[in-house]
């Protein structure tokens, strides 16, 4: 029979193991608030989920190299076709005990993919259990996703960078031409930074666009290109966030830490603070 006194010891006992579990919730004011897990590119996939929790972060975009082993040509085809999907039910399974809702996974979709390459992320990307591909690739590109897009009824959101060369994605109407005739398959994955950096407005785009923008990176960048500590460039952050508030669009945005600062986890936190912040 347990007296008070053991039943006082046991309590005690497994409230360290309660807190172990505890999950993580990072929707604020309604916006929900995650990181590209690429913010946390400097440590292997575990302990970039244990970062997440560290942070508080419940939403993840995650980063390709989190899914992928190190392995190139040959190895790295065979993996693909054998390894990928089991990894992947795995993966989701690691996010669902940490209480980390995944969103999206990046993946660079290439002009040498074979058309067993191009379908192959789509099948990864359903064993994840998310319905977003985000990928950095040129704007022609898009002709060859799409058809695979709207078979696996999975959407692609194009990534912008700043470099202004001709099929890359950086501009308004680069964002136009990978959509024309493609919506609601292909559509946009908006980096607020790089947008900044490109000499273009991230608020008045997100306004405009915001029934086709799937997800956003958040950073702080200036129009030169500096990659800064949030609320120290030109990356008009909080705006951005507040309008995701007061209208209550559903576009998770996610921090992207990329400037050189402390330990990454530091880094975030700092990012995530700042973010709530914006929406107090």
């Amino acid at each position: 029979m347990y007296t008070r006194r053991d039943f006082g010891k046991a309590a005690l006992a497994a409230f360290p193991l309660a807190a172990a579990f505890a999950k993580p919730n990072s929707k604020i004011a309604g916006v929900e608030i995650g990181a590209q897990s690429y913010s946390f590119r400097d440590r292997p996939l575990d302990e970039a989920i244990k970062a997440f929790g560290d942070v508080g972060l419940s939403y993840c975009e995650l980063y390709q190299n989190h899914v992928e082993p190190k392995l190139k040509g040959p190895e790295l085809k065979k993996w693909r076709e054998t390894s990928a999907i089991d990894t992947c039910h795995d993966i989701r399974k690691k996010f669902d005990a940490a209480g980390i809702t995944l969103y999206a996974v990046s993946y660079g979709f290439r002009e040498n993919f074979t058309d067993e390459d191009m379908d192959r992320p789509f099948e990864m990307a359903k064993a994840l259990g998310v319905g977003i591909i985000t990928t950095s690739t040129h704007v022609s590109m898009a002709e060859r996703i799409y058809p695979y897009a709207e078979k696996h009824k999975i959407k692609v959101g194009m990534h912008n960078h700043s470099n202004l060369r001709p099929d890359d994605v950086a501009r308004p109407d680069d964002f136009a031409e990978a959509m024309k005739g493609r919506t609601p398959w292909i559509g946009i994955n908006l980096d607020i930074g790089h947008f900044v950096a490109a000499g273009f407005d991230p608020l008045e785009f997100l306004k405009k666009e915001h029934e086709h923008i799937f997800c956003l990176h958040l950073k702080d960048r200036t129009k030169s290109g500096d990659n800064l500590p949030f609320g120290t460039g030109q990356t008009p952050i909080c705006e951005v966030l507040q309008t995701l508030k007061k209208n209550q669009w559903n576009i998770p945005a996610g921090i992207e830490y990329e400037y050189r600062g402390d330990d990454s986890v530091v880094e975030v936190k700092k990012a995530f603070a700042y973010c709530k912040k914006c929406l107090a």
